[in-house]
């Protein structure tokens, strides 16, 4: 858990960075040069700017159709993600088993301890980062999806619902939303899970809502649509994903118990 965070850490610095060496002052055209505008931002001002002009130069409407197509090709890594969450839940108690079992410090210990640890995943189809890859995929988009904003005037200018789309939501409505959605999408995929009681879960339950929310209270009110639909989208998708691997859960424990 602790590594996992960590590289987590260490990607949005990497992110940030990259978002920093670009000028973000400088509009996108399909002469920019460099590979970050030709393969990231542009091709994503270029689709949007597309969709919006097929309804009638909505960019908001546009902005959430190009989200939900994300999410859409996003969606088997995601369901890898989940079904290894599961999986992972699910172990925890023979992975606590083992880690009193093998307690000492000393190296050779540890060792043991990693090699037994590996092969209870591999036993149980759990893969450690699998949980970090769609994060891997979608920071680039999110920052990409942030350029196309800024440094395509169609996109800035344009007004949505009660919010501009290159100034932050002046009701912050955007944000308790994404915060929201957010939580809540967390707390379905802890539920019924050991994860459930872990302090470190818990922290993180409550610390990722909140620092969604304060990201969507600066950024501009376009990004932060971008994050309401895709966490309602997640919320969805968690809820049809999970109810079948419950009920293949209980199943099989109800089958086990007879």
């Amino acid at each position: 858990m602790r590594k996992k965070h960590i590289l987590l850490l260490t990607l949005i610095g990497l992110v940030a960075l990259l978002a920093g060496c670009t000028e973000i002052n400088q509009p996108i055209t399909e002469e920019s040069t460099g590979i970050w505008n030709n393969w990231f931002v542009y091709p994503l001002s270029w689709f949007i700017t597309y969709m919006a002009e097929l309804f009638n130069e909505n960019y908001g409407l546009a902005i959430i159709i190009v989200t939900i197509l994300a999410r859409l090709l996003l969606l088997p890594l995601n369901i890898k993600q989940l079904k290894s969450s599961r999986a992972m839940q699910e172990i925890q108690p023979k992975l606590q088993e083992l880690q009193k079992q093998y307690s000492s410090k000393d190296q050779k210990t540890q060792q043991k301890l990693q090699e037994e640890t590996m092969a209870l995943f591999q036993k149980n189809g759990v893969n450690p980062l699998a949980g970090c890859l769609p994060i891997f995929v979608q920071m680039p988009i999110l920052i990409a999806m942030y350029h196309a904003i800024m440094r395509t005037e169609e996109i800035s200018t344009h007004s949505f619902l009660w919010f501009e789309l290159g100034s932050p939501d002046p009701y912050f409505i955007l944000p308790l939303i994404a915060g929201g959605a957010t939580f809540f999408q967390q707390k379905l995929m802890m539920a019924g899970s050991p994860a459930a009681n872990n302090p470190q879960m818990q922290v993180m339950l409550y610390v990722m809502p909140i620092m969604i929310g304060v990201f969507a209270i600066f950024f501009p009110a376009a990004l932060a649509l971008y994050w309401v639909v895709g966490n309602v989208f997640m919320v969805a998708q968690t809820l049809l994903i999970n109810k079948p691997m419950m009920r293949n859960n209980n199943n099989n424990t109800g089958g086990d118990k007879k």
